[in-house]
């Protein structure tokens, strides 16, 4: 080994040993007789001190170092003098004097600072990526990673559970993303899937008697990307047999709660996790992954505003549409006049690129004997208005944000302004942990342009056995036995109890647009496999990127993956995707056609 120590664990004990160290430069300064050297790898960074008296070959090397030169020092560990320590280093009590010190590789002058946390541009870190993952940040973030993983292996080894790779290229079905294909050298005109997840393996392993099986699964779906979506990404992918909804949603909180507090060191704002209804998290919070690291939320005030004197609120509640109102807290308190317009004005654009007609308001003045403010105030009683306040919990200085249109509507624009107040007052706290359970979606939604069912989950979900019947006469009301398990906005898990019934699963493929023929052409194995003895089984997958990402209080999935794609699915690191070979689509009998390029119009 080039290295006894590491950069990280030296300390006070040490004092006198005699070690080699290996790293890069992370800072130098030279002064003159003695020279100053951070030495940074994973584990830390350790001060090395070399001085021209007593080591000058070494110094006459030092002063030919720069950052990001590797280095090799041999010396003694030793104390710092008193009043020089530094208490940003865990090391920082200590010093190594140099009496050796070798320059095993020179650096180039890197692209931007990894000694420094400062916003770089996208494209300069995904171009050198290797160098991006040097930065401190980047590996505590790396590492974390890889102790969430470990963690979450021990903890299912531990409760029986046996880790089952299952295959890469398999057979290409309709899960709702697109597949990315593999063509077939042996079987020309064939092509692989890569999974979108291992979902029908790991049911075939409920049948082949296993009970309890997880991977680290690695997964691919051919989808637009987005902050929290990468093309490629790794699930913790679980099945148990003979389980119900409750069993499964146990174990994952149990895994979740000392996973958070063991590992990332934050504990949950909520022990037991909260457990929402579809439609509730809608009502509420306007979405179905609600972030519960602060508390607004909307109120339904049908009642009250349907009784008032303002039109659009009195026709609406008459048309069964819902009045719902948002309560910012302390938003109005420093807003008067123009400030204040401008403020509801922004507001009122955004719910309006969701789809709504306006946004009505009122604002309480921080002093309690001014008048309310606001457009709508003169349409409500002085008694109204008094039970309109007390039911949100109204103080002064609120703001109050009233949306009234279809639910749809409302949801949508619950949930963009909920989350622009929660970013204006600074009120999701990114060291805060908030999950919760979203239970009893919907079995189906509606498609009207292709007029059939879509699943809400995947076509394997199992109905809450009572509403089983409605497949027959209402699918629209039946509900999936899924759940959701959600942290500061993000779905991080997700699963169901899953069909093994083959006639329930046989009643499902109609209803969704396939005919049996094709089923039994991409499902056949299932259908097949659900004869010969299948136990009621459940699982769920976690989406260890995005859990990742919560966990590290990052905003965005790239931080946490090693070798990322970028918004556009390309590695500009490596160039990939690129362009085969001539030679080797022969080989696969593929003839690539690009569309000709269209001339410009005069």
């Amino acid at each position: 080994m080039l290295k006894t120590h590491n950069c990280g664990e030296l300390r006070p004990k040490d004092d006198g040993m005699q070690v080699v160290m290996a790293g890069w430069v992370h800072r130098r300064r030279d002064q003159g007789g003695v020279i100053f050297i951070d030495l940074r790898d994973r584990w830390g960074i350790t001060q090395i001190v070399v001085n021209q008296e007593t080591a000058p070959q070494a110094h006459q090397t030092a002063s030919e170092v720069r950052n990001e030169y590797v280095i090799q020092v041999k010396g003694v560990v030793r104390v710092r003098p008193e009043g020089t320590a530094n208490p940003e280093l865990e090391t920082g009590e200590i010093e190594v004097a140099a009496q050796e010190l070798e320059i095993l590789n020179r650096a180039k002058t890197p692209p931007f600072y990894i000694n420094k946390n400062e916003k770089i541009d996208e494209v300069v870190r995904m171009k050198y990526r290797y160098l991006d993952l040097r930065r401190p940040q980047m590996q505590r973030n790396i590492v974390l990673r890889h102790k969430i993983v470990k963690f979450i292996r021990d903890y299912l080894d531990e409760r029986g559970f046996v880790e089952i790779e299952t295959p890469i290229l398999f057979k290409t079905t309709p899960e709702g993303a697109r597949d990315f294909l593999v063509p077939s050298r042996l079987l020309p005109g064939h092509f692989y899937a890569l999974p979108q997840s291992p979902q029908q393996l790991k049911q075939l392993l409920m049948v082949a008697g296993y009970e309890r099986y997880f991977q680290i699964a690695r997964c691919f779906r051919d989808e637009d990307l987005r902050g929290d979506r990468q093309p490629e990404f790794t699930q913790l992918d679980l099945e148990m047999s003979f389980v119900e909804r409750e069993d499964v949603m146990d174990l994952i909180e149990g895994l979740m709660t000392e996973l958070t507090i063991k590992v990332a060191g934050k504990t949950p704002r909520f022990m037991p996790f909260p457990r929402l209804k579809y439609y509730d998290a809608l009502d509420r919070y306007g979405s179905d992954k609600p972030d519960l690291r602060y508390d607004i939320e909307a109120v339904d005030v049908t009642d009250i505003a349907g009784k008032s004197a303002f039109p659009v609120f009195v026709n609406n509640a008459a048309e069964g549409k819902p009045v719902r109102v948002l309560r910012a807290p302390g938003m109005a308190r420093e807003l008067s006049g123009t400030a204040l317009r401008r403020v509801t004005e922004e507001l009122e654009q955004m719910a309006k690129a969701e789809g709504a007609r306006g946004l009505a308001w009122m604002a309480l003045p921080a002093n309690e004997s001014d008048e309310v403010k606001g457009p709508i105030g003169k349409f409500f009683t002085v008694e109204q208005k008094a039970e309109l306040f007390e039911r949100l919990g109204a103080e002064p200085g609120d703001l109050l944000l009233f949306m009234s249109d279809t639910r749809e509507v409302v949801w949508a624009v619950t949930d963009r302004l909920r989350r622009h107040i929660a970013e204006r007052l600074g009120l999701a706290d990114p060291e805060q942990i908030a999950f919760c359970w979203v239970i009893d979606f919907p079995m189906f939604h509606w498609n009207e342009e292709e007029q059939r069912w879509d699943p809400s989950q995947h076509m394997f979900t199992l109905p809450v056995p009572e509403d089983i019947p409605l497949l027959d006469t209402d699918p629209g009301k039946a509900r999936g036995s899924q759940y959701d398990l959600v942290c500061n906005g993000y779905e991080v898990a997700g699963g169901s109890i899953r069909i093994h019934d083959r006639a329930i699963q046989e009643k499902i493929f109609p209803l969704i647009g396939q005919t049996m023929e094709r089923a039994r052409e991409q499902f056949g194995h299932m259908l097949e496999a659900f004869e010969y003895g299948t136990p009621p089984h459940g699982g769920i997958a976690s989406g260890i990127d995005r859990l990742a990402m919560v966990l590290a209080g990052e905003p965005n999935i790239r931080e946490v993956i090693a070798f990322p794609k970028t918004q556009s699915g390309a590695d500009i690191m490596a160039h990939a995707p690129s362009v085969p070979e001539p030679s080797q689509l022969e080989e696969l009998h593929i003839r690539v056609v690009l569309e000709p390029e269209k001339k410009p119009q005069p």
